[in-house]
Parts: C-alpha cells; structure tokens; sequence
C-alpha cells in the first residue's frame, strides 16, 4: 500500500499515547507537493547552501508551502506565548527530528529505497513546535537546504513563521544542523579546528558545528548547535573515542570565544549521543572552577523525569540532549519553566523529545 501523502495521514491517525478524543477543528493549507519525494518542489535559482548558510525571507518567496494538519488532545493544555509577541523573554527549542531527509527505510513492513520522513511524523514535528511558539530552534537530523525549507514553510503555514535560517554541516554527506529564528542572524562564524587525528587517521567532526548570533529584545546572543558522532560502530575507528575527539573541539570553540569575552551570552546545544557521566559531557561542560564553564539546564518533565531519547528496540530511555549556557546567560534561564516538552505527538514525531528553554 502506497503512504498517505504528508499530511493527510496524520489526519487519519492518533497519538497512541492519549485516548481518542473528538477534534473540534482542522487546520488545512493548500500546498505544491513533490509526489516522488514528499517534499515541496525545490527552484534551484533560490539555493540556500550559500557559504552562509544564512536564508533570510527573501531567498524564498516563490516556495509553495507543504500542507499542514494539526490535531491534539484539547484537554491536554500548553503554555505558550503568541506568535510575534513583543515579551522581553526568549523561547528556544533544541529538537532532533530524527531523519527529516531522504534515506532508505523500512515502513509498513515494506522496504523503501530513497523516501523522504513519513507524512505522519513530519506533521506530528509540526504540531508540537506550533504549539509552543517558539522564537528559535535548533534542529537536528536535516537533510538538505530544502528540507529545513519544508519545515521552515509548514511552520508558516501553522501560524509559526521563523523567516531566518541556518544550514550546515560536517564529514557525514546526509545529515546536517539546521536552525530557524524570529530574529535576523548575523554571518556564522567557522571554527579553527574541525579536523582530529585519531589511531593514524585524519578524521572530521561528522555534524559539524552550528555558530549563529542574533539580537533579540535589545540583547545579544550566540549560539553553537552539534549533533556528536553516534553510537554506531565505524569501521576502523571507536564511536565512544570519535565523540570525545569531536567534542573536544567543540570545548575548544567555545573557549575561543569566552576567552576573547567573557559575557558572551553563549547557547550549546543539541544532540551529543552521551550521557551526563560521559567523558563527552565532561568535556564540552568544562571545570566548574573556570570562566568558561557551561551550565547544563536541568530539563525534567511534568513527571520529574529527564530522558529525552527513547530507543524502542531495547526500550531504553536516556538523555543525550542538553542545552548550556554561559556564566554570562545563566541569570536569565528561567529554570522553573524550561523543561522537556512532552506533548502526545511526541511518539509519532521522533525518537527524541524537545527542549524548551525559555530566557527572562
């Protein structure tokens, strides 16, 4: 049987974590689709992958937007702010959306060579980043330019409209950082090193490093994406050894900076494939005792629990996502409200659930 196409399938769907509920209303967009690929179709004349890798509102004016369908539980209320709203505060969500690119998958019990993410869990992305207005986010598992696009505008086309945006990437030709903001960004910056030396070998950070600045509210801010080398084993070479190699220099980058200022309003985020006892976690965090030190936000759900990644195979809950900030920044975290969103759409979205951070 032939997939739904994105988004009516999730229409058809319930999060199977909630009761079925009656949905009061629908919210459907018109939109130019892609059959081969699911995504919306891609004007080479409107390229992204600049040496910026910046997109400013600009860049994209004749892009059909995806159609968007949301669907949640009522009962189940979020707190969020309105889209464009003048608060003084920041709203940022860190998010690996598990594979929005094209790939081989296995679906249906049936093997698909080159599809694009399921319809249904591109919607369930959607609807719960919608729900939490968010200001910026920071992504993790994107393809291609065009696929953070395809978020960018189904984001739009749900009321959420983040005009700015990032792309970037490492050594690993498939999955990329991406990031979308409110607020313009400032040209990225690139780090000095991004290359190691390991068992004889010259290896390359997989993801890369994600460095944007921006200005929001009369105040600066900088921040630095990753998605740390996974634990898949690589063939002539240690998975656990690579991420210590690719975080040290990570820790490396962000030393440079708050060497050079030491207010620097710094965010680190993403996906580093470890846990908080990890030498990985160790090393990007630094020695307490130093300037540089980041804080770890302590992110727990409603329930005080602080997994964000579920592997269903082995049904293990970890955390390996984080969000740390500077001595600089860590005032304005509101800590009490920051936490792991865990709305019922999580299950169909990703096997990693989102970090809201909110600032004062």
């Amino acid at each position: 049987m032939s997939p739904v196409p994105f988004p009516r399938q999730f229409g058809l769907r319930v999060a199977r974590v909630v009761r079925p509920v009656c949905i009061a209303s629908l919210v459907l967009v018109a939109h130019s689709c892609d059959k081969k690929s699911g995504t919306p179709r891609w004007n080479p004349s409107e390229d992204q992958t600049a040496a910026s890798g910046i997109s400013s509102p600009s860049d994209r004016t004749s892009v059909s937007a995806p159609t968007v369908l949301t669907r949640r539980n009522p009962s189940q209320p979020v707190a969020k702010a309105a889209p464009g709203s003048a608060a003084p505060g920041l709203r940022f969500i860190a998010y690996n959306v598990q594979n929005w690119l094209i790939m081989d998958r296995f679906i249906d019990q049936k093997p698909l060579k080159s599809a694009p993410k399921p319809d249904s869990e591109k919607s369930a992305v959607v609807t719960i980043l919608t729900q939490h207005s968010p200001d910026i986010i920071g992504l993790c598992e994107i393809g291609e330019a065009k696929d953070l696009l395809e978020i960018q505008l189904a984001l739009k086309a749900a009321g959420l409209d983040l005009p700015y945006s990032q792309h970037t990437g490492g050594s690993d030709p498939v999955r990329h950082l991406g990031l979308l903001s409110r607020f313009p960004l400032t040209s990225p910056a690139t780090p000095a090193l991004t290359e190691f030396q390991m068992q004889g070998q010259s290896l390359a950070i997989n993801r890369g490093i994600l460095d944007v600045s921006l200005a929001a509210h009369g105040k600066s801010y900088r921040l630095l994406g990753v998605h740390l080398k996974s634990k898949r084993e690589t063939e002539g070479a240690d998975q656990a050894e690579m991420r210590v190699h690719e975080a040290r220099l990570l820790r490396r980058h962000v030393d440079s900076i708050l060497l050079t200022d030491s207010q620097a309003r710094l965010i680190v985020y993403g996906d580093f494939n470890d846990t908080r006892p990890s030498m990985a976690f160790k090393t990007v965090i630094g020695n307490y005792n130093d300037p540089t030190y980041l804080t770890a936000i302590p992110f727990k759900d409603s329930r005080a629990e602080a997994w964000t990644h579920y592997w269903a195979l082995h049904e293990i809950y970890t955390r390996l996502d984080f969000v740390m900030v500077s001595r600089a920044l860590k005032a304005e975290v509101n800590f009490k409200t920051s936490r792991i969103l865990e709305d019922p759409e999580w299950i169909d979205a990703s096997d990693h659930r989102p970090l809201l951070t909110l600032f004062k």
